[in-house]
């Protein structure tokens, strides 16, 4: 699966009752707007025992459900226009530098998107729609995903991320994250993405009609919020498609049944860790991922096979020399940092077609955890 958010994380629609699932950390919260939707999707999706179109039909809500709300750490904030959650690094969360992989990282971004989608009552499978879309059989798939992390968590580390999604205009969404360590409360990475719109049977990209617009609108920050506000930041930049023949590859990777999400896609967790497959060792030895940007193409299922490429990335524009470094090398300076960057890409084997293209920056592993 790709990202199914306005969860960025990724159809049938089932709300139970708002008085059922509120758990205590969210009961003092009295949105108004936040409220009033709720209580219209309770009713939209046909609570009554008399509905029988099994889209609609709302299910019994299950013990199990009401205690995970109880025992989460998260919330929506007091303005109901953000979300916010807990979670404790755990010892098989944790690689070989130590510290979380970004592999984690990402889970955790996901976890916190759908979290964040089901308490303001959008669907709970993973595809985070809207009543509109349902009825229309739209979803959500991610474009585009770009993580930054300043500081990976150690194992109990406890890290607090906070997120929130907007309008990108006509054709999409974009969901922000921003990581803290609760214990020194400092930022320790931020994180943005993209989302198009689907038809589930088609398979085909949809503008974003006013009618889903205003479904979701209604819990997103009035103003613009970007997790990366400034004006040239890395997350805005185009990545080029890296040219055959790559300096590394990773030939012939299979998807696991591990890697499928609940709707049979391949998760985009996964691709992450493909990309880094061909990593260079030397690189991994030395060097920890600060940046990664992944631009998604297309999606990839149980049985294809798949291709990872790296090279390191020729920088070229002028204002990049600067930044990174004056040799047009993958290897520069970035703000006092030795910095690496690389190339990559996710392919078909057989036909070659283009699953994913992205790119990472490395810098060099601190002395001492």
């Amino acid at each position: 699966m790709l990202l199914r958010l306005p969860s960025a994380t990724t159809c049938s629609y089932n709300v139970p009752p708002v008085d059922q699932i509120q758990p205590p950390s969210q009961s003092r919260f009295l949105h108004p707007l936040l409220n009033a939707r709720r209580r219209n999707a309770a009713v939209c999706c046909g609570a009554s025992s008399q509905t029988s179109d099994p889209v609609l039909a709302a299910p019994e809500v299950r013990p199990e459900k009401i205690l995970a709300d109880k025992l989460r750490l998260g919330s929506l904030t007091e303005d109901g226009l953000s979300y916010k959650e807990k979670f404790i690094v755990r010892c098989y969360e944790v690689g070989i530098n130590k510290t979380a992989t970004v592999e984690t990282m990402a889970n955790l971004l996901q976890e916190v998107g759908c979290n964040h989608a089901q308490s303001v009552g959008f669907s709970t499978d993973g595809f985070a729609t809207t009543l509109t879309m349902r009825k229309l059989h739209l979803i959500w798939v991610t474009a585009r995903m770009h993580i930054e992390i300043y500081k990976y968590p150690a194992w109990s580390d406890v890290v607090e991320i906070e997120t929130w999604c907007q309008s990108e205009g006509r054709i999409g969404t974009r969901r922000d994250w921003i990581l803290k360590d609760c214990a020194r409360g400092e930022v320790i990475g931020r994180a943005t993405s993209k989302w198009v719109m689907m038809n589930q049977d088609t398979r085909r990209l949809q503008k974003v009609t006013d009618d889903v617009r205003d479904e979701y609108l209604v819990f997103c920050p009035k103003t613009p919020r970007l997790s990366f506000p400034e004006a040239n930041n890395s997350s805005l930049r185009k990545i080029s498609k890296l040219e055959d023949p790559a300096h590394y590859s990773r030939l012939g990777l299979v998807p696991r049944r591990a890697d499928l999400d609940m709707n049979q896609h391949v998760n985009n967790v996964a691709y992450i860790g493909w990309v880094l497959e061909s990593m260079p060792q030397e690189i991994i030895d030395t060097h920890e991922l600060q940046t990664i940007t992944l631009d998604y193409r297309r999606e990839c299922q149980r049985d294809d096979i798949v291709d990872s490429l790296t090279s390191p990335e020729e920088v070229e524009d002028t204002a990049l020399l600067e930044l990174y470094g004056i040799n047009g090398s993958a290897a520069g300076v970035k703000d006092g940092e030795d910095v690496s960057q690389f190339l990559h890409l996710l392919r078909l084997s057989g036909d070659g077609l283009e699953i994913n293209r992205g790119r990472t920056e490395w810098r060099k592993k601190p002395e001492k955890r």
